[in-house]
């Protein structure tokens, strides 16, 4: 069987009108992430003006304004491989194409809660994922947070982790798990 995809899925829980400076860092980080772990990157909820409207150009709109992530040349790349997309706040589910939804949390449903060895045996197995950060202070409101059927909790103790710092702790656990 092959390996399933992973998708770097980061939801804007900070301001859902403005476009902030919290929201370029983050995605000047995921870029690169998402190149040197042969992920895809999904956004959801990320306050882009009407134009840019393609992948390509919110990547190149977002790395004329970073000096982060080869100022912002990983998430230009990521856009020309088809492997950076967008998506509004989800409703009643996140897009099935990106794989099963996995909140990433420090407070994991006990019933939901599954291990990064779990994570990986589903990967290998063929089932593509998709990992579900929160950018903000608060991570993932509730209304989205109860979407996915899986939680992972990367620290085992429940420890909150800033969003990037997370986005780098699962994506290197999932690489040195291999």
């Amino acid at each position: 069987m092959g390996r399933g995809r992973v998708t770097i899925g980061v939801y804007n829980s900070y301001n859902p009108n403005k476009f902030m400076e919290a929201h370029r860092r983050a995605l000047a980080r995921a870029g690169p992430l998402a190149l040197a772990f042969d992920s895809n990157l999904a956004l959801f909820g990320f306050p882009f003006p009407e134009e840019p409207r393609t992948p390509r150009e919110l990547a190149e709109w977002v790395a004329g304004t970073t000096s982060i992530g080869d100022n912002g040349g990983y998430l230009t790349e990521l856009a020309e491989k088809g492997r950076f997309q967008s998506f509004p706040y989800p409703g009643k589910g996140f897009p099935p194409q990106l794989g099963e939804p996995v909140l990433t949390t420090s407070k994991p449903d006990p019933k939901l809660s599954v291990s990064l060895a779990e994570v990986k045996s589903m990967l290998e197995g063929g089932k593509s994922l998709l990992f579900v950060f929160g950018l903000g202070p608060h991570g993932v409101p509730k209304s989205a947070a109860c979407i996915p059927r899986y939680n992972l909790d990367i620290t085992n103790g429940r420890f909150s982790l800033e969003t990037c710092t997370a986005l780098g702790a699962v994506m290197g656990a999932l690489c040195a798990y291999q």
